[in-house]
């Protein structure tokens, strides 16, 4: 019988994935923060960061102004880790393969998924 294929190129990109394996998440923290409306985790997010404010600039950045970039980031980690592969991204949000290879250099999006794979690479 022939295997279907169930995952492509973007099976190493899952957020989840990567802040389990670097000890910023778990399945009990995941069902929990599941029933958080996205507002509230920005604004709790935010909360907890002021704590730690620079002049008015969360992490030395200008909020406001920063927020499309910090979106687009977010969006297009989970565009990768929600499709089979970059092409399939690309449809998803509606860009050209293109563009979409632009942005994931723009973004560092290979590194963020890829630097902790390697590390675990090294260790196996």
């Amino acid at each position: 019988m022939k295997k279907l294929r169930s995952d492509g190129r973007n099976r190493d990109y899952s957020i989840s994935n990567k802040l389990r394996k670097d000890g910023k998440s778990s399945e009990e923290f995941e069902i929990i923060f599941n029933n958080l409306s996205l507002e509230d985790v920005i604004g709790l997010k935010l909360e907890l960061a002021s704590k730690s404010a620079f002049k008015g600039k969360l992490y030395g950045l200008p909020l406001w102004t920063s927020i499309p970039t910090i979106v687009k980031d977010a969006i297009l980690k989970y565009a990768l880790s929600a499709t089979r592969s970059k092409r399939e991204a690309a449809r998803f949000l509606g860009l050209n393969e293109f563009v979409l290879k632009n942005l994931v250099r723009k973004h560092r999006i290979d590194d963020y998924f890829k630097k902790k794979l390697d590390k675990e690479e090294e260790l196996a």
